[in-house]
């Protein structure tokens, strides 16, 4: 599910925004993502716990997982997954680690270029925008006491289909997120502990590669 858990939490970066507004009754699709984007313009950077559970697809998979991740402004990334199998994902702005400690392999992938980004990456960039990208649409119904924002991608994307987000009405802080592909799985990442602008460090996403571990770099292994 390697591919399937990068994908998703590409996704994940150009959604995850904290955000905060005063309480009131539910806008309009479109108004609510103006709203969301006004308020992700002025993150700079975002930690938060996840839990991340996937079922469906072609194979019917199902799985939960859980950990932690951090984003910083712009391209810099960090997903760390504790249990129950321990995965690291960490882009630096211009390289992407993938890091399985079972499968003792660290592959290494270049930062797309903005002409062949998903979205969602360009929302990590700073470049993307909700209402210019996503046409929006109240979604179905979630976690009690929250607003449904479905967002479908205006041009093809290769990893998902349709991005549903469920917002804090007082706050519009996401509390969970669902991403569905083509082959009919979902992806949906819960979030608590949600802390915006620490003044992250660089440092935080830097990746050493370990000793002992093969290192895939397109394509080729290395040692």
């Amino acid at each position: 599910m390697g591919r399937k858990v990068l994908g998703a939490w590409c996704v994940v970066l150009g959604a995850l925004v904290p955000v905060t507004a005063g309480a009131q009754a539910r806008p309009p699709a479109e108004a609510l993502a103006r709203s969301l984007q006004q308020r992700y313009d002025k993150v700079r950077d975002f930690s938060a716990d996840f839990v991340h559970a996937y079922r469906g697809g072609v194979l019917r998979k199902q799985a939960t997982e859980r950990g932690v991740m951090a984003v910083k402004k712009p391209g810099k990334m960090r997903w760390v997954y504790s249990a129950p199998e321990k995965k690291t994902f960490i882009s630096d702005g211009v390289k992407i680690y993938s890091y399985i400690p079972q499968d003792r392999q660290v592959i290494v992938a270049s930062v797309p270029p903005a002409d062949e980004a998903t979205t969602a990456v360009m929302f990590l960039a700073g470049k993307g925008n909700v209402t210019r990208d996503f046409t929006a649409s109240d979604g179905a119904a979630g976690p009690p006491g929250t607003w449904a924002l479905k967002l479908v991608p205006k041009r093809a994307e290769s990893e998902f289909d349709t991005l549903v987000l469920f917002l804090d009405p007082a706050t519009l802080q996401i509390r969970a997120l669902t991403t569905t592909d083509r082959q009919g799985g979902e992806s949906t990442f819960t979030f608590s502990g949600m802390k915006e602008n620490q003044g992250l460090s660089d440092k935080e996403f830097a990746f050493r590669i370990p000793r002992g571990v093969d290192v895939i770099t397109d394509g080729t292994v290395s040692r």
